[in-house]
């Protein structure tokens, strides 16, 4: 998969193309739909598909310090876009200037002039140009001026998750900040990420018999709410089950708000300065504090205990 940052980056002689729009947080399974129908209407057409969104998210530039938690990075977002067969991704960096875009200049700067657009391919809820004045009817209406059409994709796909709420990424942040992963991963159609450089933090796990990798998050991302969970650690290409332990870790009168994963039955690794990602598969408990040190182990004990039937579950489910 090609992938451009900014307009400039567009081969001089790229031809017709279907292109579809949006921030794409996350890739969830709605998203899937839009971004699965833009690349087979590509190969329809026989022409490439492209992926266009924006960097920084739109509402830090229009409502500075409104950044949404992130359910994805964007070098994950073109992995997942990648596999569902998208031929190119243009990142457009989101500026003031951008925003000021009116609906048909935005039109005529990125689909036709550039992109050449043959198809564009949307949810029913797709809103641009300035002040999000622009949307699928505005799209449409100029589609028969600029040679290209419209389809508009009902991305309404509802399940357990959030009591029967249709899919979202706003749905998939509000149930991973009250540590419902479960919920979220129905949504993403995976467990939920974070990644991170391992840092050296209080080593108390290692102290107790159950080594961390203090995870250092990347900023924006949507963490899990405090609390216990049963998921993987993945360093060095190596996917790991782990118990993973989200908070202020409150038996030893800790502040800072930290992710430690511990690989369930390793010894020995060492994974300071390491770039690792961390998958949320099910809570196991809330974050407390115990009466004693002895009470803790115990609690961990069980802790790793859970994880590790949760996570050999479903990866039997999943034939892994």
């Amino acid at each position: 998969m090609q992938r451009w940052r900014g307009l400039e980056d567009i081969p001089q002689d790229w031809g017709r193309s279907v292109v579809t729009i949006g921030s794409y947080d996350g890739v969830h399974r709605g998203h899937q739909l839009i971004i699965g129908r833009a690349v087979e209407r590509a190969r329809e057409l026989g022409v490439p598909s492209v992926v266009v969104t924006f960097d920084p998210h739109p509402s830090e530039v229009v409502r500075p310090g409104s950044h949404p938690p992130l359910l994805a990075p964007h070098h994950r977002r073109a992995e997942l876009m990648a596999e569902l067969g998208v031929d190119a991704l243009l990142i457009l960096p989101f500026t003031v200037e951008f925003s000021k875009l009116s609906p048909g200049d935005f039109i005529v700067k990125v689909l036709v002039d550039k992109l050449h657009a043959r198809a564009v391919i949307e949810g029913p809820n797709f809103r641009f140009g300035h002040k999000a004045a622009g949307n699928v009817g505005v799209l449409a209406d100029l589609g028969p001026t600029y040679d290209y059409e419209v389809e508009v994709i009902d991305l309404r796909v509802t399940g357990e998750a959030g009591g029967g709420e249709p899919f979202s990424s706003t749905l998939t942040r509000r149930l991973v900040a009250e540590g419902d992963v479960a919920g979220a991963g129905e949504i993403l159609g995976r467990p939920h990420r974070v990644e991170g450089v391992v840092v050296r933090g209080a080593q108390r796990g290692r102290e107790l018999g159950y080594p961390t990798a203090n995870v250092e998050t990347l900023p924006h991302t949507a963490i899990p709410a405090d609390g216990v969970y049963a998921g993987w650690l993945t360093a060095d290409g190596e996917r790991m089950p782990a118990a993973i332990s989200v908070g202020t870790n409150p038996q030893f009168e800790g502040t800072e708000r930290t992710v430690e994963a511990y690989a369930i039955d390793r010894v020995g690794l060492d994974l300071y300065g390491l770039h690792v990602t961390v998958d949320f598969l099910s809570y196991v408990r809330g974050q407390r504090k115990f009466e004693s040190v002895e009470a803790l182990l115990e609690a961990i004990a069980d802790d790793v205990k859970r994880s590790r039937a949760l996570t050999e579950e479903y990866d039997a489910r999943q034939g892994v």
